[in-house]
């Protein structure tokens, strides 16, 4: 299996929601708290991937900051793909901290499928792709660089042209990759029993 580390991207500024998008409360934790306690779960290196400077350590985590030319979720990816790499890691899993539900098993089936060839395992579920949560291998940093210099900024079509394995979980009993984006999102995350994230 390939050896990986965590990234929790959590630099974006969440206006729809009202800013500070990490520390919204979902039940009785904060967003990026239902993360946290999932991804502590998987038993891999743990880091939290700011926009700006910020006391990580509060939450006993490693921190490290988007790579500041890259707008959007693309900077923290390629700030967690150069930690990786400097570390020794042959991979990096990437998560945001708006999805608390993510499946209990989402590093160990993206590990599977990210086989020699693959540069990227994405999870999907209902039809779609969630390049947000994907297992990255450090090489495709050139690819994002080149990318990110020509102003194209969408992690799916990175991953589109580095070559991805895509990985389906099922929706039947709820979207594991539902994320909260809005206070509408909240409120329903709520009533879908947001207090607890599912297995």
């Amino acid at each position: 299996m390939t050896r990986f580390g965590i990234a929790i991207l959590a630099g974006g500024r969440g206006t729809r929601l009202g800013g500070d998008k990490p520390d919204r409360r979902l039940g009785e934790l904060t967003l990026l708290e239902h993360t946290l306690r999932r991804a502590r779960a998987w038993d891999a290196p743990l880091a939290l991937v700011l926009r700006s400077f910020d006391d990580g350590a509060r939450h006993g985590l490693k921190v490290i900051y988007d790579d500041p030319s890259i707008p959007g979720p693309m900077g923290g990816l390629a700030a967690g793909l150069v930690d990786a790499e400097a570390v020794g890691l042959e991979a990096v899993l990437t998560v945001p901290c708006d999805m608390p539900f993510l499946p209990c098993d989402l590093p160990d089936r993206l590990n599977r499928a990210l086989q020699p060839g693959v540069a990227v395992a994405v999870a999907h579920s209902g039809g779609r792709a969630h390049p947000i949560c994907a297992l990255w291998r450090p090489e495709v940093l050139v690819a994002l660089r080149e990318r990110a210099g020509r102003g194209q900024l969408s992690l799916r079509g990175l991953s589109d042209q580095v070559g991805s394995v895509a990985v389906n979980w099922s929706v039947e009993d709820g979207d594991p990759f539902f994320n909260i984006n809005t206070l509408d999102d909240l409120a329903q995350a709520a009533l879908n029993g947001g207090v607890l994230a599912p297995g």
